[in-house]
C-alpha cells in the first residue's frame, strides 16, 4: 500500500509540472524563428558592385525580363560582370539555392561574344562555381550548403576576356534560413593613409619635360615648378618667337620654325635652385605625352556653366595642380544652345554667357581649355549635335541620328575663334568617316588642338585611331566602383602596342575626389587603396590623367594622389611606351605589369585583387632583367635598397606595390 501511495504521488506531481511546464515551452516555441526562405531579390542590392549599370531585382541589368537561353524566370538578380555580391548571414542560414545564366538580352553579336563564370565563397572558400557559361547556355542550379557559413560572396568573373554582353542573371535565388536574415553588405573599407612625401620649399621642376606644338600657332605652356612662392623660372635656348614670364613660368608666343630646341630651365627662390632640360619639339606632332587636367562631366554633369569652370581654373591654380603638369580644363556635354553667329556655329546657352571671355579667363592662368562636341543630331545629354541645324530654335532632321549634313566645318570656325585647345568628340559607334572629317578641319583651324574621340572606339580600328586623333576612348564610360575601374584597367593590355607620343590609349577618366555627375556629390566609392592602384595603372598605361572631381572640395588625401611627381613622371615618361602585363594570376587575383621608361629604369607594378593582403613576388626573369637592381617605392619616393633574383612585398587588398627598378652600380 505505501508503494503505490508513493506512486500516486509522483504521478500527481508529475501532472502538476507537466501542466506547469507547458505554458514555458509554448512560449519558447513561439520565439523560436521558424525555419522561412528568403529571396536574394529582397536584399538591398544598390550594395552590389559590378562593372557597368546596377543590379536590379526580377530584371535584367538592362531592365528587361530575366530569360537564359528561352527560359523566362520571375524571380532574381541581373548583374554585369565583374561583379561582387557581399552577403553577411548569422550561420544557421542553411542553404542557398539558385540557377545562373548569361542573359539574353543583349546584341546577337554581343552575346556570342559573352562569357562569364558564377561563383559562390563562403567565408573565403570557394563552394562552388559554375565554369565558364556563354551566352545562349542553359541556366546552371546552384545548391550549397551554407550553414556555419557567416560571409557569403556571389561573384561573377568575367573570365578575362572582355565585358561585352556579359549581363549575368541569379534567378530563382533564395536562401533557406532559421535565424536571421542574410543582409547584403559592403566591403570594409580601410581608413585614409598618405604616402606620398609633403613637398619641399626647394623648387622642383616636375614633367612634362617634352612639349610639340605647331610653327605659327599659339603657343601656351606652363612649366611646371613646386616649392614656395615667390619664385622665378628662366629658359635659354627658347625656339625664335616664344617668350617666358619668370615670374609664372609661363611660355607664351608664336615659334617660327620647326626643329627640336633644348631649352634649359632654371627655378628659384630663397631656398634653393633646380634646373632641368625641356624639349620643346616644333612639328606636326602635339600630345607628346598623355594630357593632364580635369574635366566637367563627372561632377557636374550636363549642370556644368561659366561660374563653375571659372571656379574650377581657379582651384587647379591654388590647389598647386598646375606645379605638377595638369594643364586643361575641358568642358563636356551641356553647353550647347541654338546654332548662329557668324559661322552658324552652335552657340552656347545661357549658362555660358560669354564663352570667348571665359576661354580668355582660362588662358590668363596658364591653362587651356576643352570643349565637347558630337556628330550626331543630339548629344548624351539631350543638346545640340555636330549634324543638327537649330536656327529655327529645334532641332531639324532631328528623327535621324546623324543629320542630313555635316555642320562641324562651322563648329571647328567657331572653336578656334573663341580659342579651345581640346575637343571631345562623343558617339557610339566611332567610325571612321566622322573621325577623320574633324581631324582633317582640326588640322587646318590654325590653333594645336588635341582631339579626343569617345567613346568605346572599336579595337579592330585600333590602327586607325591612332593615326586620325590624339586620344581614343577604349572603354565606355568608368563610374567610382572597384569593378569599373579595374575591369577598365586590366583589360587594356590589347591596347598596348596602339599607344605612342601623340596618340594614346584612353580607359577615361579618374574617379577620385568628390563625384557626383550632377546629382549626388559624394565621395568616391573607391577606398583608399583601390585608389592607389586607380593611379598607379593608369600611369603604367600611359594614360591621359583627367580629374573629374570637384576641385574646390579636394581633400589632403586626394591631393596626395594627384601631386606625386615621381608616379607622375612615369606617366608622363617621353618614351611614350604603354606598359603591359607581365604576369596575371586569375586564381589568386594578382597582377604584375610593367614599363620601360626613357631613362633605361623600368616601372613595376604589383597588384592585388583579392579580398585579403598577400605576398607578391616578383621575380627578375619575369621582366627580363639581371643582376642587382636598384629598387624604389615610388608612392612613398623611398629606395628599397639593392635586391637580386627577386622581390617579395605584402601587398594590401585591392592594393599595390608600385616600383622604379634600374641596376645597382
Amino acid at each position: 500500500m505505501l508503494i503505490v501511495r508513493r506512486i500516486r504521488v509522483i504521478n500527481k506531481w508529475q501532472s502538476r509540472a507537466a501542466a506547469l511546464l507547458l505554458p514555458v515551452l509554448l512560449l519558447s516555441a513561439a520565439f523560436k524563428p521558424a525555419k522561412h526562405v528568403v529571396w536574394l531579390d529582397e536584399l538591398d542590392l544598390s550594395n552590389v558592385d559590378q562593372s557597368a549599370g546596377k543590379a536590379l531585382a526580377n530584371q535584367s541589368m538592362w531592365k528587361t525580363p530575366l530569360l537564359i537561353a528561352g527560359e523566362a524566370f520571375s524571380r532574381g538578380v541581373g548583374t554585369h560582370a565583374e561583379s561582387f555580391f557581399r552577403i553577411r548571414l548569422d550561420g544557421k542560414t542553411t542553404a542557398f539555392n539558385a540557377k545562373v545564366g548569361l542573359d539574353d538580352s543583349p546584341p546577337e553579336h554581343e552575346l556570342k561574344q559573352a562569357s562569364a563564370e558564377f561563383m559562390v565563397i563562403g567565408d573565403g572558400k570557394v563552394l562552388w562555381r559554375s565554369g565558364v557559361m556563354h551566352g545562349r547556355d542553359k541556366a546552371k542550379p546552384v545548391a550549397v550548403a551554407t550553414k556555419g557559413i557567416h560571409s557569403l560572396l556571389l561573384y561573377v568573373d568575367h573570365t578575362g576576356d572582355g565585358i561585352s554582353g556579359d549581363r549575368a542573371d541569379w534567378v530563382d535565388a533564395s536562401f533557406e534560413v532559421n535565424g536571421a536574415a542574410p543582409v547584403s553588405v559592403k566591403r570594409t573599407r580601410e581608413k585614409e593613409y598618405i604616402t606620398t612625401p609633403v613637398a619641399g620649399k626647394s623648387p622642383v621642376i616636375n614633367p612634362p619635360y617634352v612639349y610639340g606644338a605647331h610653327a605659327g600657332h599659339p603657343f601656351l605652356f606652363t612649366v611646371p615648378v613646386s616649392g614656395e612662392r615667390p619664385l622665378t623660372v628662366t629658359a635659354t635656348g627658347l625656339p625664335e618667337g616664344l617668350k617666358l614670364d619668370s615670374n609664372t613660368g609661363i611660355i607664351t608666343g608664336s615659334a617660327v620654325k620647326d626643329g627640336d630646341y633644348k631649352v634649359a630651365l632654371v627655378a628659384q627662390n630663397r631656398y634653393g635652385s633646380a634646373t632641368q632640360q625641356l624639349m620643346i619639339r616644333i612639328g606636326r606632332t602635339i600630345a607628346l605625352t598623355p594630357p593632364m587636367g580635369w574635366n566637367s562631366w563627372n561632377v557636374f554633369g550636363a549642370s556644368v556653366d561659366d561660374q563653375k569652370i571659372r571656379d574650377m581654373a581657379d582651384a587647379m591654380v591654388n590647389l598647386g595642380l598646375t606645379q605638377y603638369g595638369y594643364s586643361y580644363i575641358n568642358i563636356d556635354d551641356g553647353w550647347q544652345g541654338h546654332r548662329g553667329g557668324t559661322y552658324n556655329a552652335i552657340m552656347p546657352n545661357e549658362k555660358f554667357p560669354d564663352m570667348k571671355a571665359l576661354v580668355d579667363y582660362v588662358h590668363g592662368k596658364g591653362l587651356k581649355i576643352g570643349i565637347y562636341s558630337s556628330p550626331w543630331v543630339q548629344t548624351y545629354a539631350g543638346y545640340t549635335g555636330g549634324s543638327a541645324d537649330t536656327r529655327e530654335g529645334k532641332v531639324i532632321n532631328a528623327s535621324r541620328r546623324y543629320g542630313a549634313f555635316s555642320l562641324v566645318k562651322n563648329d571647328v570656325q567657331q572653336w578656334a575663334s573663341w580659342g579651345f585647345d581640346y575637343v571631345k568628340y562623343d558617339w557610339v559607334t566611332n567610325d571612321i568617316a566622322h573621325t577623320a572629317e574633324l581631324q582633317y578641319l582640326l588640322a587646318q583651324c590654325g590653333r594645336d588642338v588635341v582631339y579626343s574621340i569617345s567613346n568605346a572606339a572599336p579595337f579592330e580600328l585600333a590602327e586607325d585611331w591612332r593615326n586620325l586623333t590624339n586620344a581614343w576612348r577604349t572603354t565606355g564610360d568608368i563610374h567610382d566602383s572597384w569593378c569599373s575601374m579595374t575591369t577598365i584597367g586590366f583589360l587594356q593590355d590589347k591596347w598596348q602596342p596602339y599607344a605612342r607620343p601623340g596618340s594614346w590609349n584612353d580607359p577615361d577618366m579618374l574617379v577620385l575626389g568628390k563625384v557626383g555627375w550632377g546629382k549626388d556629390l559624394h565621395a568616391t566609392h573607391l577606398s583608399p587603396d583601390e585608389q592607389y592602384t586607380h593611379v598607379t595603372l593608369w600611369s603604367i598605361l600611359a594614360a591621359p590623367l583627367l580629374v573629374g572631381c570637384d576641385l574646390k572640395q579636394v581633400d589632403p588625401f586626394t591631393l596626395s594622389l594627384l601631386t606625386n611627381r615621381e608616379v607622375i613622371a612615369v606617366d608622363q615618361d617621353p618614351a611614350g611606351i604603354q606598359g603591359k602585363r607581365i604576369l596575371g594570376n586569375r586564381e589568386k587575383k594578382t597582377e604584375i605589369w610593367s614599363k620601360p621608361l626613357q631613362d633605361g629604369t623600368l616601372a613595376v607594378g604589383l597588384f592585388n585583387l583579392a579580398d585579403d593582403a598577400q605576398s607578391i613576388t616578383l621575380h627578375w626573369n619575369d621582366v627580363q632583367l639581371n643582376g642587382p637592381q636598384q629598387l624604389r617605392d615610388l608612392w612613398r619616393q623611398q629606395d628599397l635598397g639593392v635586391q637580386n633574383g627577386q622581390y617579395a612585398a605584402t601587398v594590401p587588398a585591392h592594393g599595390v606595390v608600385f616600383l622604379k627598378m634600374k641596376p645597382a652600380k
